[in-house]
């Protein structure tokens, strides 16, 4: 199985299953130097963990990270980085009358049909369980964009919509997405969700959801103009992560009702001689390469099909039958899918930054040209 991998200057490899032991990744291409320890990482991996709320799994894992190689006294040596989290609360036996059956609308199906192998135990390698590795990675990655960045970095995560509830983006706030169990920076949508979540609960149902990330403080010039775009690496990033429908970089598909005019990001000079933009339409990102402003990406997540109510499919004998899916399961998975999103972002700007130094680019703004006589 190819695959494992992401990135090229900053590169992770991620392995493990839902229910083997335990789940782990390498990274590579960390600059020596860089102060690091566990207690860099795990506050991110605490955010995703299961358990941490009635509205996502129930499952019991503490999901403690341990830096095996590749930090010496309290410092990144240069070398690939060794990370670990052992698995704790499989109880696969909750996978025992589905060991046979596809889930409608999983990756049950596609997996057997290509490797031949039902690994039912909460979907073996297509589980979501290995996204706490790329949570890890994305720690360290924002590690590396605070120390190499000019000026202070933020990558940020939230929830923007569960099914078909929005938020008013006037209330938007970043400390109460912060404080609630959807990630929502508007805490009378969060409310309402709970309500609606409450609801599809009882009823044996899911809902799907909208992550938006903005990244600021990320200098001009990360990217390329044709097969290494940001926007480009940032939509494969994220659509790498389990249960991912769709990408939009700025305004994305609303994009497309805009006119010239409506569309253009008028640019001027502020009083430092640095130049400004008067809107954000795109995102941050202009030609793959990010202008200076906030990068902002969306990602739609589709409801889980792992739910009590009884849908029609078929086993890997071919035969007709009728699946409910028992066990611990995420009525909504875009929430816990909001770290994650935040990691994969955070990635793929360090990546884009490593290679961006050591290309010779310049972090800070680029000098005018000055005028011939």
């Amino acid at each position: 199985m190819a695959g494992n991998s992401f990135g090229t200057q900053f590169r992770f490899t991620t392995f493990g299953e839902s229910h083997g032991s335990q789940i782990g990744c390498i990274v590579d291409g960390v600059p020596a130097g860089l102060s690091l320890s566990e207690a860099d990482i795990q506050p991110d991996l605490d955010r995703r963990k299961p358990g941490t709320s009635k509205y996502v799994t129930q499952r019991r894992e503490g999901d403690e990270v341990s830096i095996v190689s590749g930090v010496f006294e309290g410092q990144t040596t240069g070398t690939p980085i060794g990370l670990i989290i052992h698995n704790g609360d499989q109880r696969s036996k909750d996978y025992g009358e589905i060991k046979d059956q596809f889930r409608p609308g999983h990756a049950d199906f596609t997996y057997w049909q290509k490797y031949g192998v039902r690994d039912y135990r909460g979907g073996g390698r297509s589980s979501a369980r290995e996204t706490a590795m790329r949570v890890a990675a994305g720690a360290i990655a924002k590690c590396i964009l605070a120390d190499i960045c000019p000026q202070p970095v933020t990558v940020r995560g939230a929830m923007v919509a569960m099914g078909g509830l929005g938020i008013d983006r006037a209330k938007w706030q970043w400390d109460t997405a912060a404080s609630n169990a959807f990630f929502c920076p508007d805490a009378q949508a969060a409310e309402v969700w709970a309500i609606e979540l409450d609801r599809l609960r009882k009823d044996g149902n899911s809902a799907g959801g909208v992550i938006e990330v903005v990244a600021d403080g990320i200098p001009a010039g990360l990217g390329a103009p044709v097969y290494s775009k940001l926007d480009s690496d940032l939509a494969a990033a994220l659509m790498s992560i389990n249960a991912a429908k769709g990408v939009e970089i700025g305004d994305g598909f609303a994009a497309a009702a805009l006119n010239g005019v409506g569309n253009a990001d008028e640019m001027g000079v502020d009083n430092h001689g640095h130049p400004t933009f008067d809107s954000n339409h795109a995102g941050g990102i202009l030609g793959g390469i990010s202008t200076g402003q906030p990068v902002v990406t969306r990602l739609a997540i589709k409801p889980t099909s792992s739910i009590l109510t009884s849908r029609a499919s078929i086993n890997r004998f071919g035969e007709p039958v009728s699946v409910v899916t028992k066990g611990r399961h995420d009525p909504c998975v875009a929430i816990r899918g909001v770290p994650v999103a935040e990691a994969m972002v955070a990635i793929v700007l360090a990546d884009h930054l490593l290679q961006a130094r050591a290309e010779g680019v310049p972090l800070t703004p680029r000098p005018w040209d000055q005028r011939e006589d």
